[in-house]
């Protein structure tokens, strides 16, 4: 039988459940586990096997795969040399034809086998009557399928199964048994109960159109019982099988926030999540879906039908309570109706005495089938239920269904009492939501809210998108604020928004200046109430930091002055953590401090203030290079960040960015991976992209992956955080260094800081690390340039070691910020100049001069303990060593280089410790040319183009000393020009 035995434009499923689907995919994803069942228990293997079962049943809900599967299952038939037959019931309501998939079947063996046909339908003249082209009625066959008589019809199918299986082992689907007429569903009875010796029969349907009352029901379980007849019941993807299935529809970016929303909506249903991200995120449930969706409620009657409406309003899930409440129905009517609903798959009850929709979707779909009316109407009816307390329910179902109703006063109020309960058990995220709900319907009332401070509520809501590490969006409510201010408005009103604004503008890349912002803030609340001006004035002093430690200090002081003389407990902690940081005098350690600062905050019950004394204290033994000590610390802050619902906030977030990055300096890249998955979350989506921006740095930077897409991807959020564009760039110039394309690292560097200094300023100390890897790339590049390219090159290495330079006199003022890590970059710059010098012969080193950097660089990359670094410097170290001839220095590091790279999983550095010591055997049956090691670092050079003079320069020999080892190598290879025996050579597997 040909492949098309089983066509998916042949199934009902899919015919019925969508016409022309924006997007499809014919991978089996997620189903291994059930192909491998069937194949096995029917003994369709390609090996060959025996059958544990004669016939299975498979069910699952519409959409769910059924198709998918069985067409993957036709395939494994055939690669196993099995025929296959197939065969599908259809949707004709009360004008279904008798048997009509078994008339598709003998249509098909009539089509594929006409000699097995012809001689069947000899001996059964009755099985005629089923081929397709006699089905169409007419006046001489009206009553025909009427007059058949089931026990011939029976026989004669069985005889054309056992033919067919007679050429070759068989497999029979029958698809969509739902749909099965009477006549159809008492052919497989028979075929289920009289099996046909080398026939195996597969018989699909959708468990969720079995309602209590559908005649394949009681079917179904007669035939659970016959010996050789099992179930397989197709369950909802897994959650990360729907991401697979997402990604194979939809490869480009996508949020985690969206992969979510998939994955909670589509609840698993392959038919379901196709549809939804063929409808690209509208929020509504695409037309054709809501259309086979609502199918479900046709078989309700329409009191069912109204409670389900009901339902749909009420949200995802509703009590009986609050059901009846708002029902027009009695308790006995309410009852029949929702065991209606429940018995025909529509609803589903729980033991909480709450009910849903089967599918959420469902619920979705009857949602947006309502008449705007209706909607308010309904709406409305469950704010009566709930405000006049005939019905338990929360101040933010409240508040939905208040502002669905368009209450304004009221939907208010319980925006903002959801909010607040939100922020109690830890939901910042719910809780600006409902904040910023309530903002929106005062600004947009048609009646002035009198007993509700917005000023207040845009500081609350501020805060709120702070601590769920939404600071852009924060930031863009305040501006918002601020703009729409009246000239008159007090200077404490204003003030008190500036203040936030600063506090906000620190915590994410902007062009504006926190500093004049906070500064501004201070001037117009001098006069206002001490906690306002406290407050202020330690939000100014953050802003002036370090770089203006005097100030900062004073300003410091003046707010904790004021904070201890009117009992203002949490901001008297939160500037303790400020002055433990500003070089404090007497010496004292700021990692003390911050200790201090962090016990005192939890002692007084203040998880803000601790997240962010523990996170300094953190950045410090980072700084200093104490890895492991940070790795604890940060540990600390996420844990303790949990236990507030604080994970996204700033201070946590970051600190899981950088516990990822100490991590990957520890060599632990697995862990820092898993660390920044945030599969299942849902992330700002600053933190979203920083995290897939190192784990990049991670597969593609360290392990040479090649992911180009992803760092394509990435470009885009350059411009709104400076991290991201220095991570994601590193990769980049890692990769480019990798390839010996120095270019493409100098185009990356210019990118990343294009992207970065308006957010920063000229000199960030991340230039420095970039400036070094793109001289590294120029310096790797060189053995395979000419004279004129390297010459070329010597401008863009000059920029990237002013550039660097800048840097180190820029951060010269700054003892604090040169630390070990610090340290290891500048001495890493030194090494790779000197080794593009010697590479490109541009003022070439001394071969001691050159080895003396590169120690040097060793020394600071140990010091700081980052391993991808040691391992790093210690491949190079490798290199010069050997050069300059210290081959057992250059085992020791490459051996050394060597085992790290495996541990890693670094290939770009094993790939260089290739190049390195290793030269590839003679290709087979060539002739074996024995060359001397110095012979063939020269054969090498000159394969490259390099004149004896530039080869002699190099290799530190005489140029004299060179042209008898080239006459040497021409001789060897017998070749009479330098062309010819690079020719040779690479003939012969010597280059």
């Amino acid at each position: 039988m040909t492949r098309t035995a089983i066509a998916p434009r042949v199934s009902a499923e899919h015919d019925t459940m969508s016409s022309v689907p924006a997007l499809r995919t014919t991978d089996l994803i997620g189903r291994d586990a059930e192909l491998e069942e069937l194949t096995s228990q029917l003994g369709i293997r390609a090996s060959g096997g025996d059958p544990t079962v004669r016939a299975m049943l498979v069910a699952g809900d519409a959409g769910v795969g059924k198709t998918r599967l069985l067409m993957s299952l036709r395939d494994a038939a055939i690669d196993a040399d099995w025929h296959v037959l197939a065969g599908h019931c259809l949707d004709l309501a009360d004008s279904s034809l008798p048997y009509l998939p078994f008339s598709e079947i003998l249509g098909r063996v009539m089509a594929d086998l006409p000699d097995v046909a012809e001689r069947v339908l000899e001996q059964h003249p009755t099985l005629a009557r089923l081929q397709p082209g006699r089905r169409i009625r007419s006046s001489e066959t009206a009553s025909g399928d009427q007059a058949l008589d089931r026990g011939n019809v029976y026989d004669a199918f069985g005889d054309l199964l056992s033919a067919v299986a007679a050429q070759a082992l068989l497999l029979v689907i029958v698809e969509d048994a739902h749909w099965a007429d009477e006549s159809t569903r008492d052919m497989l009875s028979f075929l289920f109960s009289r099996p046909v010796p080398g026939v195996a029969l597969v018989v699909s349907y959708r468990a969720d159109d079995l309602h209590r009352r559908h005649p394949l029901r009681r079917q179904v379980a007669e035939w659970m019982r016959l010996r050789g007849v099992d179930r397989l019941q197709l369950e909802p993807l897994a959650d990360d099988d729907v991401r697979r299935l997402v990604r194979a529809l939809h490869p480009a970016t996508m949020s985690e926030a969206e992969y979510v929303s998939i994955v909670d909506r589509a609840e698993g249903n392959p038919f379901f999540i196709e549809e939804l991200v063929g409808a690209a995120w509208s929020g509504q449930v695409p037309g054709e879906l809501a259309d086979v969706l609502l199918v479900h409620l046709d078989r309700l009657d329409e009191t069912a039908r109204q409670v389900a409406r009901v339902v749909s309003v009420a949200g995802r899930q509703v009590s009986h309570g609050l059901l009846a409440a708002v029902s027009d129905l009695g308790p006995t009517d309410l009852e029949a109706a929702l065991r209606t609903a429940v018995e025909a798959n529509v609803l589903v009850a729980s033991r909480g005495g709450t009910y849903a929709f089967r599918h959420a979707l469902l619920g979705e779909a009857v949602y947006d089938d309502l008449l705007p009316g209706e909607r308010a109407r309904l709406h409305a009816d469950f704010v009566s239920a709930l405000g006049e307390g005939r019905a338990v329910g929360t101040a933010a179902e409240l508040a939905q269904h208040a502002r669905r109703a368009d209450d304004r006063p009221v939907a208010i109020r319980a925006s903002i009492e959801a909010g607040e309960e939100a922020l109690a058990v830890g939901g910042p995220s719910e809780a600006a939501t409902h904040f910023l709900d309530a903002l929106e319907l005062i600004d947009t009332s048609r009646t002035p809210v009198t007993d509700i401070d917005p000023l207040a509520l845009v500081r609350r809501c501020a805060e709120a998108l702070i601590a769920a590490g939404r600071v852009p969006k924060a930031v863009k409510v305040l501006r918002a604020r601020l703009a729409s201010l009246p000239v008159d408005v007090p200077d404490a009103d204003r003030g008190q928004l500036l203040t936030a604004l600063a506090s906000a503008l620190m915590l994410t890349d902007t062009t504006a200046s926190p500093r004049e912002t906070a500064a501004e803030a201070v001037e117009l609340l001098r006069d206002a109430p001490p906690k306002l001006l406290a407050r202020a004035l330690f939000v100014h002093a953050e802003t002036l930091g370090n770089w203006r430690a005097d100030e900062a200090r004073a300003a410091a002081l003046e707010a904790l002055d004021l904070a201890e003389r009117n009992d203002l407990t949490s901001l008297a902690v939160e500037l303790h953590t400020t002055l433990a940081g500003l070089d404090p005098a007497g010496g004292e350690d700021p990692g003390t401090g911050w200790r201090a600062a962090a016990e005192r905050a939890r002692a007084a019950g203040l998880i803000e203030p601790e997240l962010r004394a523990l996170y300094f204290l953190g950045r410090l033994h980072h700084d200093r290079g104490d890895l492991d000590a940070a790795v604890e610390v940060y540990r600390e802050v996420i844990a303790r960040s949990e236990v507030g619902g604080l994970i996204w906030s700033p201070y946590p977030a970051e600190a899981r960015l950088l516990l990822a990055v100490a991590l990957t300096h520890l060599g632990r890249l697995d862990e820092a991976w898993k660390l920044l998955d945030v599969t299942g979350q849902d992330p700002p989506m600053v933190y979203e992209w920083l995290f897939f921006a190192h784990q990049m740095l991670i597969i593609i930077g360290i392990r040479g992956d090649t992911h180009t897409r992803a760092l394509e991807r990435l470009r885009d959020y350059w411009a709104s955080d400076g991290l991201t564009a220095i991570t994601a760039g590193s990769a980049e110039v890692m990769r480019a260094a990798a390839a010996a394309d120095p270019r493409r690292a100098v185009a990356v560097y210019d990118d990343v800081v294009a992207s970065v200094v308006p957010l920063w300023h000229d000199w960030f100390q991340a230039r420095l690390r970039l400036a070094t890897l793109v001289v590294g790339a120029f310096a790797s590049a060189a053995p395979h340039q000419s004279a004129d390219e390297r010459e070329a090159a010597r401008a863009d290495v000059d920029r990237m070691m002013s550039d660097g330079g800048k840097v180190i006199d820029f951060y010269s003022r700054y003892e604090a910020s040169r630390g070990p890590e610090y340290r290891m970059w500048v001495a890493r710059r030194s090494a790779e100049h000197l080794r593009w010098r010697w590479l490109a012969q541009v003022d070439a080193p001394s071969s001691d001069e050159l080895v003396a950097a590169w120690r040097a660089a060793e020394e600071a990359a140990v010091a700081y303990g980052s391993v991808p670094e040691i391992a790093q410097t210690r491949v190079r170290l490798a290199g010069v060593l050997r050069a300059a001839g210290d081959t057992q220095g250059a085992r020791i590091a490459a051996d050394q280089a060597r085992e790290v790279a495996h541990a890693i999983g670094a290939q770009p550095l094993l790939d260089e410790l290739t190049a390195i010591g290793s030269a590839p055997a003679p290709a087979t049956g060539a002739a074996v040319t024995t060359l001397t090691p110095r012979e063939a670092e020269i054969l090498a050079l000159v394969a490259e183009g390099r004149s004896n003079g530039e080869i002699g320069k190099q290799l530190f020999i005489s140029t004299k000393t060179v042209s008898v080892h080239v006459s040497n190598i021409l001789a060897k290879l017998d070749a009479a020009s330098r062309t010819e025996a690079a020719a040779v050579a690479r003939r012969r597997g010597l280059l």
